[in-house]
């Protein structure tokens, strides 16, 4: 997470959406970085609300617009599988390695989830408390042009992205009858994304 005080704005870090690459460029221009613990980085919007905009709703009497970047859901469910193929997961509870993509969206769908596909979900990351003012710009990932002339435009500052994070190739293939399932389950995944710019 990083917070732009001056800019009145706070970039959300959802896991799996390129945040790293953001962070990296600007940790320097920012005037709070939160690097971890993980819980903390990558803070949900309630939490975001509930702790860091009150400081400054109290403080300063004064309230941050939020950014956050939304991915496909097939594709980020693919960016967590692919993730979690990592050689330093081999033999781990989580390690993707003998498993098909469509076996981890089926794993993905059980519940409990085993911990293999336990990673959350960006409709979950995004939900609003009863009182709280939510995320006022959520930009697709695959639309990093506009992620970065917002960013750029907002903090007048050129941002020199470099590739981080990147996960292992894999075949992303899925049985039509898992989609269809994963598509009526999770329609909230999918909605989220449509609204996004």
């Amino acid at each position: 997470m990083l917070i732009f005080f001056k800019e009145r704005l706070a970039l959300l870090s959802v896991p799996k959406t390129g945040s790293t690459a953001y962070f990296k460029s600007l940790r320097d221009r920012a005037d709070i970085v939160v690097s971890g613990p993980p819980d903390l980085k990558h803070a949900p919007v309630r939490r975001f609300d509930r702790f860091f905009q009150n400081i400054f709703l109290k403080m300063y009497d004064t309230e941050l617009e939020v950014m956050a970047v939304v991915r496909e859901p097939l594709d980020w469910l693919g960016s967590w599988y692919r993730y979690r193929s990592r050689p330093e997961l081999l033999g781990h509870e989580k390690a993707t390695h003998d498993l098909s993509f469509d076996a981890f969206v089926q794993g993905y769908l059980r519940t409990p989830r085993p911990a293999f596909a336990d990673v959350g979900s960006q409709s979950e990351f995004f939900r609003t408390r009863s009182n709280g003012r939510g995320a006022t710009h959520v930009f697709r990932y695959d639309n990093q042009q506009a992620i970065l002339d917002f960013l750029q435009d907002r903090l007048d500052t050129e941002i020199n992205l470099t590739r981080e994070n990147v996960s292992p190739k894999r075949p992303m293939d899925i049985a039509p009858q898992t989609e269809r399932r994963f598509r009526k389950i999770h329609a909230a995944e999918f909605d989220l994304y449509d609204r996004a710019r």
